[in-house]
Formats: structure tokens, C-alpha cells, sequence
């Protein structure tokens, strides 16, 4: 185990185990469970409170709905690939709160790995659902964004809500890629109880250049070296003409977040007003995180790969960690591989990882419970020891 020069408390009773997904492998709940039996086995006579976490992505909405009791509802709709699914969104009523999880319905996890290029996909089917929400009224509607399969920048799902965007001819652009001949937007319109849109994003990242949605989590979702140009110049035209109607639309590409989803930040708030905002920290308010925190005398969180994404684009695993900083109660970093750089435990107070150190890639995905139950037995004897 890595750690900063600390004393570790062996007196420790009160453990807060608070981990995001173990993305292919374990979701949040599950690696939550794993890190929990693990520590039990060493200390058994400590507290131990379960409270997996989302930044915006994968079990977002389950876990949100789960803590407020919220109703789960279910709406026919399409996924990425246009294929018919039943997706689950959450409704809490003493509230009026709508919860969306768009990785429920346009999510990577959905899909056949490598069978569909992202050229072929859309965010179309997130359209229904919001409609669905949307009628019940709420004074709330919070979607998180992350863990989808498109790159489209909510083209589809503009679409899906009478949007109409035209070429030089006049004809109907119908595939995102295609946006790189557009010359104009009619605009759809929402209905005039529509609520207020917010919209958890789980990355900082704009929607174009270097840094932006294509570049940086294109390849994840299958975007070629070759695909990455023709990407960009189809996304940057959709800004361009927007904004010639619309100045405020430069603005809004360049927001922190406006490139998570594959640019549907830059979407739902370019075509829904939506408000972005940090997914983990909208998460933190809703559970009284930091309350949590402030009761742990020690916080153990962890997600699939510990790196410098961790800590640098604002993710869940690396806001816990920082939170703990600030509130002074120590973070332990558990993964199923650790690559912080330079950064060394980052902030954390200590890290480990599965993979190279109990496991190889291989073994740790295909019995990821195990290890992850064993890497936090050893973590709590480690941290019992010193």
C-alpha cells in the first residue's frame, strides 16, 4: 500500500465505504458490499456504513432514487443504437423531483461491445423519457449525463423534441456526422410548464478542441484516430450555426461540462436551458455526504482505475478524497489498478491496487469480488499495523 507520511489509527471504529463503480465489473453497491465484507474480516468490531457513490454516471439515478425512496417508473423508449428498451427513471413526489439516469437509456454499458461504431449512435431516446418526466410536472428534473455511448452532442435528442436541422438543399439532417453540411436550425419548442433542468455532468471537460468530448473520451466509445476530424468539424458546425443566431451558444460549448456525454452537456443546455453542474457534488448535497464524512474516522472509496482523470477532471472518487482532506479524516483509495503519475497517493491518504500486486487484468476482472474483498482485507491490516 501506498501512503503519505501519516500516522494511521489503529483505534479506528467508524468506517464510511463509499465507492463509485468498478466500471465492467462491479457496480457501485456491489464493490461496496466487496470493500465492506473485506474490512470486516480483519475488524470486525468497527461501525461500517455503506454509501456507494455516482458522479453523475452509471447508478446515478438508482442510487439517488434508493436514498430519497423515490418510485421507480418505467418508459418505452429506444437505446443508442435505436434498438426498443423499457428504461427506469425515478420520481419522488413530496419533492417533485424527477430523476433520469441517461446512461439507462443511451449508455455504453447497453451495448454489444465493439458492435456498433458511435457514428451509428444517437441520444434520440433520451427524448421520451424526459418526456415522460417532464409531464408529471416536477419543480425538479436532475439528469446525469455519464456513461453514455454517443458523441452527437444531444443532436438526437433535440430531434426527438422537433428540432429540425436543415443542409444547403433544405433536407433534414438525420445523422449527426452529417451535421458538418448544416446551414440551419428551426427550433423545436417545450411546453410552457416545462421545469427546471439540472443536469449532473461526472467530467469538467468543454465540448471542443484538445480537451473537449471527442478528443478525450471519443476513443473509449470507439472513435478512431481517422473518425476524430470528420467528429470535431460535425460538432464545431453545430456550435457555429447555432450561435449565429444565438451568441450566447460560444459561451455555453466552452462551459465545464458542456463535453461530458459526448457533448449532451453542451446539448441540454443549448436546447433545454438546462443547468450544468458537478455530478458528485449535486450527489454529495442529496445524501449529506459530508456529514458522513464528519462521522468516519476513516473513509474508504475506490472505482476500477485510480489515475489522473481520478483527480483531475472531476471525478466522484477524487472529490471524496479531497472532501476528506478538508474535513481532515483520512481517505483510503482502493482500485482494481493505480496509475496517479507524479501526483504519487494524490489525495489520498493512502491507495492500492488489485492489478499487478494480488492479480493480473484477467483474473481481476473475472472474479473482481474476490479481489476487491481481499485487497480491503489487506488494506485493513495494513492500516490496523502501523
Amino acid at each position: 500500500m501506498r501512503r503519505k507520511n501519516v500516522q494511521a489509527k489503529a483505534e479506528v471504529r467508524r468506517v464510511l465505504v463509499c465507492p463509485d463503480k468498478f466500471k465492467g465489473t462491479l457496480t457501485a453497491p456491489e464493490a461496496a458490499e466487496a470493500l465492506a465484507a473485506g474490512w470486516r474480516r480483519v475488524r470486525p468490531n468497527d461501525t461500517v456504513e455503506l454509501l456507494p457513490i455516482s458522479d453523475g454516471g452509471d447508478g446515478f439515478g438508482a442510487l439517488l432514487g434508493a436514498h430519497h425512496d423515490a418510485e421507480e417508473m418505467v418508459c418505452p423508449t429506444v437505446d443508442a443504437a435505436r434498438r426498443p428498451v423499457r428504461a427506469r427513471w425515478w420520481w419522488e413526489p413530496k419533492r417533485r423531483l424527477a430523476i433520469i439516469e441517461a446512461a439507462r437509456v443511451i449508455g455504453l454499458a447497453m451495448l454489444p461491445p465493439g458492435r456498433f461504431h458511435p457514428f451509428e449512435l444517437d441520444t434520440f431516446g433520451l427524448g421520451a423519457v424526459i418526456r415522460a418526466a417532464a409531464a408529471k410536472r416536477p419543480a425538479d428534473l436532475l439528469i446525469g449525463i455519464g456513461g453514455s455511448a454517443t458523441n452527437d452532442a444531444g443532436f438526437g435528442l433535440a430531434r426527438a423534441w422537433g428540432w429540425d436541422f436543415l443542409d444547403a438543399a433544405g433536407k433534414s439532417i438525420t445523422s449527426w456526422t452529417d451535421l458538418t453540411g448544416l446551414q440551419r436550425v428551426i427550433e423545436g419548442s417545450l411546453p410552457a410548464r416545462f421545469p427546471t433542468l439540472h443536469v449532473a455532468v461526472d467530467v469538467q471537460n468543454g465540448l471542443l478542441g484538445a480537451r473537449g468530448a471527442t478528443r478525450i473520451y471519443g476513443p473509449q466509445k470507439g472513435i478512431r484516430p481517422e473518425d476524430v476530424r470528420p467528429a470535431e468539424y460535425a460538432l464545431a458546425r453545430l456550435v457555429e450555426v447555432l450561435a449565429s443566431g444565438r451568441r450566447s451558444v460560444r459561451s455555453l460549448a466552452n462551459a465545464p461540462g458542456a463535453g461530458a456525454a459526448g457533448g449532451l452537456g453542451f446539448g441540454l443546455s443549448a436546447f433545454f436551458d438546462g443547468e450544468l453542474e458537478p455530478g458528485f457534488a449535486r450527489f454529495a448535497r442529496e445524501t449529506d455526504f459530508a456529514k458522513r464524512v464528519e462521522w468516519a474516522d476513516v473513509v474508504v472509496t475506490g472505482e476500477g482505475a485510480l489515475d489522473e482523470t481520478t483527480v483531475r477532471m472531476g471525478k466522484g472518487v477524487g472529490q471524496v478524497a479531497r472532501l476528506c482532506g478538508r474535513l481532515k479524516t483520512p481517505c483510503l483509495g482502493l482500485a482494481g489498478s493505480v496509475n496517479l503519475g507524479k501526483a504519487g497517493t494524490g489525495p489520498f491518504t493512502a491507495v492500492a491496487g488489485i492489478v499487478p500486486e494480488l492479480a493480473t487484468l484477467d483474473e481481476a476482472r473475472a472474479k473482481a469480488s474476490y479481489w476487491l474483498r481481499e485487497l480491503a482485507r489487506r488494506t485493513a491490516a495494513a492500516w490496523e499495523e502501523d
